[in-house]
């Protein structure tokens, strides 16, 4: 049987798929979509239905009469497609195992130099027979390690120079041309013992053994080496229920732990040895030698659960100040308050309200706010052209809608080199990606540190309503990571999906799964039994401070500009400005911010 977690999927081997099946395709972000499904091959209306993870390799069809899934061993096995020659190994796939050297497996007695070798490297005479090391017959000089398999037939025959130096010509350890790749230490390993100990070096695993434990192996081609993997694989699962890895300590980092952790965690309990136990140590035959047997049981025996490469001891995380984190302020002093000063760098901010109502209008002040802190901004428009975008942010910079031509310049000047808008008439393919690399390149190149994406959902395509807003959803998750990785903030406007009178989070457009992918939530409506220039601005979650509360707002018709203060709509109106108040607030100057 063919375990599923045994592959590694590669983004190579899944489009060399995509290619082989002949089935039109397109890539979108983090995956594949065929244009019909290579099991059922549907010709019914329902395009794009099938489609492949590129992170995990994993495939699923999502008409309900056909609904297979499965990952890419399965396609390796339906339709007879080669993944690599590591696959191959796995499954022997035509008879791959038989194009490997066959050995005499007679026992092996150890030499006097190789024993007298080892001894001054810790390594007992005991130690050295039962390993059966030896030195090759016409040079005493080299030392031999057999690799024998849990049968005893020799698979694998490494040699290492003992007398070189660094610097001499030549290596210091090479291996008999087509073996097949196998762990070192398996003939010797007691299967009672559900422990497994690797170690990068011969010598570390047979360290290991003579400190007493059992089922002591090294890998035979170096830490990077993975041809080894296909042959003991089954091996070590069957046998052995957890790994302990004990690999060389270099550079702040623990050899062989990223590269088994990844292919056995999910199947067995995997450890690795503390950094702190090696006690500045290379490996485990250096503290062996300099710290003693107890050491490198005690590392052993202390060795931690492997975790996610992803996740932390919360120790080792850097405390951060939430109070003292850059922040952009809305310049609504309510508004601000609520958030603990604005909105915080590494966020996303969600913006909702009925057609119709200004939540564009509102998403465009913020980013004028922006530019006003000097932050570096970004705008995306899916449903207006560029130039309609520009004629209104600048109408709100200066407070007139109808501009002449210097005023117009005199904006240009003020944001040029600042603000930066994504076109959406050139779209070479999926827009979603289109953007987020534009939005990405865009980030580092010119320093963004906040951007408004209008209404992005209605860019993004998909066959049924489920894969809408599956992909509405994964979007959202990748903004947000955008805006953790850069420390910016990202305000993301969007339908409500039904109209009623009271809105809650769960009727945005598409997925209620998006509300839960973003920091803050608010929406922004108009109040019609109040007149026309009443909006009603709504904080309906927030992370900053998980305080709610709800605001009127005033807007006005000639700047497109919104305030929170009736009557005020200079752009040099600072809210949070304690000694601005209504009885002074006709002579606040109505100027732009250059």
């Amino acid at each position: 049987m063919i375990r599923s977690e045994y592959y590694q999927p590669s983004k190579e081997d899944i489009l060399r798929f995509a290619s082989f099946t002949g089935i039109r395709h397109k890539v979108k972000r983090d995956e594949v979509t065929f244009e019909y499904c290579p099991y059922c091959k549907s010709n019914s209306k329902d395009k794009e239905t099938f489609s492949i993870n590129l992170n995990t390799g994993k495939f699923h069809c999502f008409r309900a009469s056909c609904g297979v899934s499965g990952n890419m061993i399965t396609l390796s096995k339906d339709f007879n497609f080669q993944l690599s020659e590591d696959v191959d190994r796995y499954i022997n796939r035509n008879y791959f195992d038989d194009r490997f050297r066959k050995f005499k497996s007679d026992h092996i007695e150890s030499k006097d130099p190789a024993i007298r070798y080892l001894k001054n490297r810790g390594i007992s005479e005991s130690t050295c027979r039962k390993y059966e090391i030896t030195t090759k017959a016409d040079d005493d000089n080299v030392l031999v390690f057999p690799f024998k398999d849990q049968d005893g037939e020799m698979r694998f025959i490494k040699y290492r120079n003992m007398t070189f130096k660094k610097g001499d010509p030549g290596s210091k350890e090479w291996c008999e041309k087509d073996c097949m790749p196998i762990l070192f230490g398996i003939a010797q390993c007691n299967t009672n013992n559900k422990t497994l100990i690797i170690t990068e070096g011969q010598i570390d695993s047979l360290s290991v053994a003579e400190v007493g434990f059992d089922n002591a192996v090294s890998v035979p081609t170096g830490a990077k080496g993975t041809t080894w993997i296909p042959h003991c694989y089954d091996w070590m699962l069957k046998n052995f229920n957890e790994i302990v890895i004990f690999g060389d300590y270099e550079n702040n980092m623990i050899t062989l732990s990223d590269m088994i952790g990844n292919r056995f965690k999910r199947s067995m309990n995997v450890r690795v040895v503390r950094k702190e136990d090696y006690q500045g140590c290379k490996d485990a035959n250096e503290l062996l030698n300099t710290k003693g047997k107890q050491a490198v049981a005690d590392a052993i025996n202390n060795a931690q659960a492997m975790l996610n490469s992803r996740v932390k001891d919360m120790a080792d995380v850097e405390y951060v100040d939430l109070s003292k984190k850059p922040k952009v302020k809305t310049l609504y002093s309510k508004l601000d308050d609520l958030l603990k000063g604005g909105m915080m760098m590494g966020q996303v901010v969600l913006v909702t309200g009925k057609r119709g109502n200004g939540k564009s209008t509102f998403a465009s002040q913020l980013v004028c706010s922006a530019l006003s802190q000097n932050y570096n901004s970004f705008m995306y428009s899916g449903e207006l052209p560029d130039y309609w975008v520009k004629s209104w942010i600048d109408g709100q910079i200066y407070g007139n809608q109808n501009l002449t031509n210097s005023q117009i310049k005199e904006c240009e000047d003020w944001y040029r080199g600042r603000l930066f808008i994504y076109s959406n008439e050139i779209i070479d393919n999926d827009e979603t990606d289109d953007l987020l690399e534009a939005l990405t390149d865009t980030i580092i190149k010119k320093d963004i540190k906040f951007a408004v994406l209008d209404n992005l959902m209605t860019a993004i395509d998909a066959g049924t309503n489920e894969a809408l807003y599956r992909k509405q959803s994964e979007f959202v998750g990748k903004l947000a990571k955008i805006a953790k990785a850069y420390e910016m903030v990202i305000v993301l406007v969007a339908h409500p999906r039904k109209s009623k009178a009271e809105f809650d989070n769960d009727d945005v457009s598409g997925s209620a799964d998006i509300t839960n992918r973003v920091d803050v939530v608010m929406s922004y409506d108009k109040d019609n039994q109040r007149g026309d220039d009443i909006r009603m601005l709504k904080v309906t979650k927030n992370r900053i401070s998980g305080k709610l509360d709800s605001y009127t707002m005033y807007y006005s018709d000639m700047s497109k500009r919104i305030s929170d203060i009736e009557g005020i709509f200079g752009w040099d109106y600072l809210p949070h400005n304690d000694q601005i108040t209504k009885a002074n607030k006709s002579e606040l100057p109505d100027e732009i911010p250059f």
